[in-house]
């Protein structure tokens, strides 16, 4: 099963030539007999060898890092656009883009924390969570990612490949992060090599950098069904104290316990609060000053997030996602500070994505 996430590509509201955006894709899936890539699992790259990764790839514009036990993986163009990521988390950390007057802006809110253990715990950015359940009752998550391989140049282009899979390599996640000279990309390819089918939930999540909600819009969603539901959490999230991490915790639990067993008609039916429409998007420019976590369906294909603070926009794009979700942890907090962000992306929350056996969902660009 592949989906296609996310693309960036700057723009400053100054010089209308210039465009941000983001988009994510996905097509439905299709039969595939080779799985040839689950039993290239045993190549792929060490974690954290980071001689060994500048002598594989030196010259491709990628440079690495060893913090801790996390190695940062830095892309980096000739026209000064960066991306950098992390493994064994697959967390994209930074995005700063190339803009029209030559520097770059970063569009990624990140935080750095120190957990109970006196470790340092990196949250925000750009992250994938999902999770697959099989039929017998039996759940994964990809929490793991190894490098798999490098591609391009410094001059056009530059691929990162990372993967995951289960512990019986019958599942598998790729994740291809794409840097581009005007945008990012991160395309999700999960594969099924299971005899049964898999049932997938979950989203593709970006914490977007704004001056403060209160300055911020989200415009072109007017038409568009929301549903209110308890904020997205992973391992990733940034979450305000007054948000109860307790109401959040259990997304996937909570709506997996739902589902029945081979009953597609149930399983998309049986979400309770979930499926509680909430009504119809009325704003072309919905101000995101309060705090909501809303799902969107019958959303465009692209609408953009506008801050007027840092006077800038976002053009978000989304293909072959049913819902579209977006976060805003309000305006009662210090400008530019630690909770400065909106969060958006494409996410299987509402209705699972049903993955049938020996079959891979790929989206294509």
């Amino acid at each position: 099963m592949a989906n296609i996430s996310h693309l960036f590509s700057p723009n400053f509201i100054l010089t209308p030539t210039k465009t941000t955006k983001l988009f994510y894709s996905a097509y439905h899936p299709r039969q595939q007999r080779d799985f040839s890539v689950l039993a290239m699992a045993s190549s792929s790259i060490p974690l954290n060898n980071v001689e060994y990764l500048e002598r594989e790839f030196k010259g491709q514009g990628v440079s690495f890092e060893g913090i801790g036990d996390s190695c940062v993986v830095r892309m980096r163009l000739d026209n000064g656009s960066v991306a950098s990521l992390m493994v064994p988390s697959g967390l994209i950390t930074s995005y700063k883009a190339h803009m029209w007057h030559g520097s770059t802006v970063e569009l990624l809110h990140t935080i750095v924390l120190e957990n109970e253990d006196g470790g340092v715990v990196v949250r925000g950015g750009m992250s994938t969570d999902f999770e697959c359940r099989s039929d017998s009752g039996v759940t994964w998550s990809p929490s793991t990612w190894v490098l798999h391989d490098v591609r391009g140049d410094a001059e056009s282009s530059i691929e990162a490949e990372l993967r995951s899979s289960d512990s019986e390599n019958m599942v598998e996640l790729k994740n291809i992060v794409s840097l581009q000279p005007d945008a990012l990309y991160s395309q999700v390819v999960i594969t099924n090599s299971k005899s049964s089918p898999l049932l997938l939930m979950g989203y593709i999540m970006s914490h977007l950098a704004v001056s403060t909600p209160d300055a911020s819009f989200a415009v072109g969603l007017e038409g568009s069904d929301y549903y209110s539901k308890s904020p997205f959490i992973s391992d990733f999230s940034i979450i305000p104290p007054e948000i109860s991490k307790s109401k959040t915790r259990g997304v996937f639990q909570g709506l997996l316990s739902n589902l029945g067993r081979g009953d597609e008609a149930k399983m998309k039916s049986n979400f309770g609060e979930i499926e509680k429409a909430e009504g119809e998007e009325k704003d072309n420019y919905a101000q995101l000053t309060e705090k909501m976590s809303r799902i969107y369906t019958s959303a465009p294909q692209e609408f953009t997030i506008l801050d007027r603070g840092k006077r800038n926009s976002v053009a978000v794009g989304t293909t072959g996602f049913d819902e579209l979700y977006i976060f805003s942890p309000g305006s009662s907090h210090e400008w530019y500070g630690k909770y400065a962000f909106i969060c958006t992306g494409p996410s299987a929350m509402l209705k699972p994505i049903v993955l049938n056996p020996n079959a891979v969902w790929r989206e294509f660009y």
